[in-house]
């Protein structure tokens, strides 16, 4: 029997470095928090999508199109992206099997990159798997029911890297051929994007191994 993985996409951050929601940007026709819910949706890999929102939730909820993921809302975003966790675990189907953590501001990953992580998954017996891009760390990443206690018992921001870093017997690395995806923190980031007709990935290779300031949607 097919394995039940829900999608997890973090959209509750304070955008403090961008002086605005950053999920109300404008992107393709849509928001960039549109957009990433819809490149969720549209991957095979996963059976639901859970959107967590947190600061300016009425606010985004009434400018998202958020198709048929559901939406919850964490009211201690302030906390870290552990608070949106237990949020997002609170509300996924009873017989998930696991989670696939999706950030609501990195658009460069795509339904195929979803596919990926949770095919690899499936395949295997692995508890946690996350996506590693020409030799990078980065999310996606995907955390199996037994570790959901350790997931909404952490702590702050950066908070599943400090699970991967801890059990890295338990990581399967999914390889794929292309660069990191690019997050949006900044308005300089958004512009770049924009100029560029929006560079999906992040080409510099000699940025640290992962940008730990992307572990939560800010």
């Amino acid at each position: 029997m097919k394995k039940h993985i829900s999608g997890l996409v973090l959209g509750a951050g304070a955008s403090s470095r961008l002086g605005q929601p950053k999920q109300l940007l404008p992107f393709r026709g849509t928001t960039l928090l549109g957009w990433v819910v819809n490149q969720a949706e549209r991957a095979t890999g996963l059976d639901e999508v859970i959107v967590v929102l947190g600061r300016a939730a009425d606010e985004i909820r009434g400018r998202v199109d958020f198709g048929n993921a559901k939406v919850v809302d964490n009211p201690v975003f302030v906390e870290g992206c552990a608070s949106s966790y237990r949020a997002g675990i609170g509300a996924i189907a009873p017989q998930s099997d696991a989670i696939m953590i999706i950030l609501g501001d990195q658009p460069g990953i795509d339904p195929e990159t979803i596919n990926r992580v949770a095919d690899e998954w499936r395949r295997g017996d692995g508890q946690i798997a996350l996506a590693s891009y020409q030799g990078r760390k980065g999310h996606p990443m995907l955390f199996a029911r037994p570790l959901f206690d350790k997931l909404v018992g952490l702590h702050g921001d950066k908070a599943a890297w400090k699970l991967v870093d801890a059990n890295p017997d338990l990581v399967r690395l999914v390889p794929l051929d292309r660069p990191f995806p690019k997050d949006i923190n900044t308005v300089e980031d958004f512009q770049r994007a924009a100029e560029n007709d929006y560079i999906l990935h992040n080409t510099n290779t000699l940025d640290s191994e992962r940008q730990e300031n992307a572990e939560h949607a800010e």
